[in-house]
């Protein structure tokens, strides 16, 4: 099953605020230089989405990954029901990418789909590569957010979300992401947990009936 992208609004200049925005959380990992920042900034576009609208979809060969500016988008897949199940959600100053189709040059089995109206910056990822190989910089910004965002974390949370029960699921999810229990609608968060609507509001009544 394929999903058609939806149209989105390009600018052809990047804000100022969101290419602060961007290398702000680049230097949080390992400081960008002036030089390299000059070249890598020839590798951005920039575009506005509404809700609903799809980043990237399943069945395409992506080009780019994304920075999140501002907004919230889910990274989803199907199963073979046709049955949604959200991998992750991406936030502002955040990376969402379909990662596995860039690395090998195949059609995506995910889609990115914005939960609010988002500004997003998409990084060109062949010409970030060629740009990878040349930059030492950029090469420890690049390990060091591999190491936290897609070892450590991602170990952190499949041992959280493969070892316990629905509650417990919940209760981490709400614990290491409070910023978006109020955002993301239940039913994407029930999805994420892997539990229907229904066991999700019996265990917010049961939690809330224990406080």
């Amino acid at each position: 099953m394929t999903i058609q992208s939806s149209p989105a609004g390009i600018t052809p200049k990047i804000p100022k605020d969101a290419l602060e925005h961007l290398r702000t959380c680049m230097n949080r990992y390992h400081e960008i230089t002036e030089g390299c920042w000059q070249k890598f900034q020839q590798l951005l576009t920039f575009r506005e989405y509404a809700r609903a609208d799809l980043i990237y979809c399943v069945g395409e060969h992506p080009k780019s990954f994304s920075f999140i500016h501002s907004g919230l988008a889910r990274v989803f897949h199907l199963d073979e029901n046709g049955q949604e199940y959200n991998k992750r959600f991406f936030s502002e100053g955040e990376f969402p990418a379909c990662m596995t189709a860039l690395l090998t040059s195949t059609r995506s089995a995910l889609s990115v789909e914005c939960l609010e109206n988002s500004a997003v910056i998409h990084i060109d990822f062949h010409g970030y590569r060629q740009l990878l190989e040349q930059s030492p910089d950029l090469m420890l910004y690049h390990i060091r957010y591999l190491e936290k965002n897609w070892l450590l974390e991602k170990d952190e949370r499949d041992n959280a979300f493969g070892q316990t029960t629905a509650s417990r699921r919940y209760q981490t999810f709400i614990e290491q992401l409070p910023h978006l229990a109020g955002r993301v609608p239940q039913y994407h968060i029930a999805s994420h947990l892997g539990i229907t609507p229904v066991q999700l509001s019996r265990l917010r009544k049961q939690l809330q009936s224990t406080e």
